[in-house]
């Protein structure tokens, strides 16, 4: 019986170059290829697959580990493989802590790395690409590795990178505003900076967040 895989990324070169890989390995069988997150959820409920691989930038109004946890709702039994253009030794640790069970960094060679990724979580291991491997390693010897932003935090602070005012914010994530200003504090304070512009280039330089979005 073929593993049923269901595909999510905003770029169809990546669903192509995916689905190309894949297509002769009778062993494999990609069920659907979404192209956003509210079509990876609608797919993730009617197809039931065994490994979902979805890329963590696919909707940039819901943040990867909350659209993980939607995930987990949505089809349980599911393993979860991440792609991400850039690497954050950080977001991958809290990836793995709601229960992602690999990350692939679109920089390494899909072709060697897809399939050795689906065999280990089929198994119930855990895979990194060999770039994602090394940034987490990095990231596990930093002073920062206890340190979290919850998907909350993630958002606000991607949202603040991408030039967004307050008030925008707010009502983008339809919460209170005054909920995003002590978001922001605490992001101002865990960061040592003033202004959103000192807050943003440290966070980029923590690896928490970047301005290419």
């Amino acid at each position: 019986m073929s593993v049923r895989i269901l595909l999510a990324d905003e770029a169809d070169l990546v669903l192509i170059g995916a689905q190309t890989i894949l297509k002769d390995r009778p062993d494999f069988e990609v069920v659907h290829s979404a192209r956003s997150g509210d079509d990876l959820l609608d797919a993730a409920r009617r197809c039931l697959p065994d490994v979902i691989l979805f890329n963590e930038r696919l909707d940039p109004l819901i943040d990867v580990l909350a659209l993980v946890e939607r995930l987990k709702h949505a089809s349980p039994q599911s393993r979860l493989l991440v792609l991400g253009s850039q690497v954050d030794g950080l977001l991958v640790r809290d990836l793995f802590a709601c229960a992602v069970l690999g990350y692939l960094f679109s920089g390494d060679d899909l072709r060697d790395c897809l399939i050795s990724a689906l065999g280990t979580v089929l198994n119930n291991r855990p895979y990194l690409s060999p770039t994602a491997n090394a940034e987490y390693l990095v990231a596990m010897q930093s002073p920062l590795r206890d340190w979290k932003l919850d998907s909350e935090a993630r958002a606000v602070l991607r949202l603040l990178a991408r030039g967004m005012h307050i008030n925008d914010i707010a009502a983008q994530m339809d919460v209170p505003l005054r909920r995003i200003y002590w978001v922001r504090q605490k992001l101002r304070k865990r960061f040592g900076a003033n202004t959103n512009e000192h807050l943003i280039s440290m966070a980029v330089v923590e690896g928490f967040t970047s301005t290419d979005h």
